[in-house]
């Protein structure tokens, strides 16, 4: 018997066994507390053997059905809280914002150290938050100097898309190169023409590792981190993300070269000043890990959710013709001549056009593209209709529950944009409608993507019609969602046909 082979897999499950002890203490020790319900787990693997591990959010659907609006679920050695259906999300995340408010500490994320945004918390979170917003909003964020820089981009985006003349394409890498060039003007001050070789790598390398995050290997590797040796998903992934940075970090070391505190031309500008004034002091922020983490999750939460969602606009376009149609009473582009005519659409456009304001809602409801949100965490022991949730628990805010909730909306699993609509043809907001989450850990750049997604669509529908290619019928054009951390449409080749 070869005994030196034996003894690292003796460890390893001696490490597992620790594990489980540890997470079952946690837990056991709140035992006289009314602690959520759920699923009775396996060792080990916990109730990975029930789990839909391409789409666990259908699972977890499932589940809230026989267990309630709270319940948990074991996914691997780690407790699980998920909460479902729109008055329990918004007890959590709004009402009781302060206790939901934390983010776990995930091991696929582990290489941003606790830096940035998007996986940091506490006092790290607060400050880069803060400070985020603040440039943002310097930098024109929900303001008319953003609204040009998108309508610019607009223009290449059209000409970009007339030269196919019609023809079948995948429009993939050029919506992302659109959206992403809308960010990349306030991070860089600049923006990249489509072909440029190091942009479309950064768009190839955002939406690689976009597909991994939400892949079952690396949902296997956060449950049991000693496996990633054997993952080539993993792998690739943090190459990926050392690729990444580096560009990151190559550009602000040359923006530091010309950098003019009194002329700040981006938000990398805007850091590298703070970090200058900021040095010396005791427990600071502004280093360069938290200005290269901030960049990389504003560069992929700006392009990516926006890009996914006007693709999956595009693709109900082709779906439901009825919805673009000019011949059809109150449609979006009958609405875009009545309103805007020729001119290009702005913001001021909107309250107008009460109809393509309600299908870019629907649009955003009906993609569901985070349909388990970010994960939070508890900072506080807390209880929640009833049930005790210790600190420090995993919580899955089930998004995808609150978007389709039947007590919310009328026809929940169908393409509807009279959600949105009064008996009169009027807007209605809905508070149910939460495609950014809510609470503490609200998107950062919601006001920007609210922006992006009215002027591209407005801007696309006015000028083009949305077909299935060529022998696709549209009874056949399959309207399934995609796999990764959010739920792109499944990749097809659409007809943009320019109007008349």
């Amino acid at each position: 018997m070869d005994w030196a082979n034996l003894v690292p897999v003796g460890l390893l499950l001696i490490l597992i066994l620790l594990l489980i002890l540890n997470s079952q203490r946690t837990w056991k020790s709140h035992l006289r507390q009314n602690l959520p319900p759920g699923p009775r787990p396996l060792p080990v693997i916990g109730n990975l053997h029930i789990m839909n591990l391409r789409r666990p959010h259908l699972t977890m659907l499932e589940l809230s059905r026989t267990y309630g609006p709270v319940f948990s679920i074991q996914m691997g050695l780690r407790k699980v809280v998920v909460l479902s259906g729109y008055n329990t999300v918004k007890e959590a995340l709004v009402n009781q914002a302060d206790a939901f408010a934390g983010r776990p500490k995930l091991p696929i994320a582990r290489d941003s150290k606790g830096k940035g945004i998007i996986f940091s918390d506490g006092e790290n979170w607060k400050v880069m938050r803060r400070f985020t917003l603040t440039t943002l909003r310097d930098f024109g964020m929900g303001k008319k100097a953003i609204e040009d820089r998108i309508v610019e981009e607009y223009g290449y985006l059209g000409d970009v898309i007339e030269a196919q003349k019609g023809q079948p394409l995948d429009m993939t890498l050029m919506m992302n190169g659109a959206t992403a060039n809308v960010i990349v003007s306030i991070l860089l001050g600049k923006r990249y023409d489509y072909g440029d070789p190091t942009f479309r790598r950064l768009l190839v390398l955002v939406n690689q590792n976009i597909r991994i995050f939400g892949s079952v290997s690396i949902s296997i590797y956060n449950m049991f981190p000693l496996l990633g040796f054997l993952m080539k998903d993993y792998k690739t992934f943090m190459q990926n993300v050392k690729e990444t940075k580096d560009f990151i970090k190559a550009t602000f070391v040359e923006h530091l070269k010309t950098l003019d505190r009194n002329d700040q031309r981006s938000f990398i500008d805007a850091f590298l000043v703070r970090q200058q004034e900021e040095n010396g002091k005791a427990n600071g922020y502004f280093d360069n890990e938290n200005l290269t983490e901030v960049v990389r999750n504003l560069f992929v939460a700006g392009m990516e959710t926006t890009s996914t969602t006007l693709r999956w606009g595009l693709l109900l376009m082709a779906k439901y013709p009825e919805i673009q149609s000019k011949w059809k009473l109150e449609k979006v582009q009958e609405e875009i001549e009545e309103v805007i005519g020729s001119n290009p659409p702005r913001i001021e456009h909107r309250t107008q056009m009460p109809y393509t304001d309600a299908v870019v809602h629907e649009i955003q409801r009906f993609a569901n593209i985070l349909p388990m949100n970010l994960p939070h965490e508890t900072t506080a022991d807390v209880t929640l209709k009833g049930y005790f949730i210790p600190k420090g628990t995993y919580i899955i805010p089930l998004l995808a529950s609150v978007l389709r909730d039947r007590s919310q909306w009328e026809k929940p699993d169908l393409f509807y944009p009279e959600h949105f609509l009064d008996s009169k043809g009027k807007f209605v907001r809905k508070e149910a409608f939460m495609p950014f989450s809510a609470g503490r850990r609200i998107c950062a750049g919601e006001t920007l993507a609210k922006m992006e997604l009215f002027l591209f669509f407005t801007s696309l529908l006015q000028r083009f019609t949305f077909r299935p290619s060529p022998g696709v019928s549209i009874a056949d054009l399959d309207i399934s969602p995609s796999t990764g951390i959010s739920t792109p449409p499944l990749t097809h080749a659409v007809c943009a046909v320019p109007r008349s």
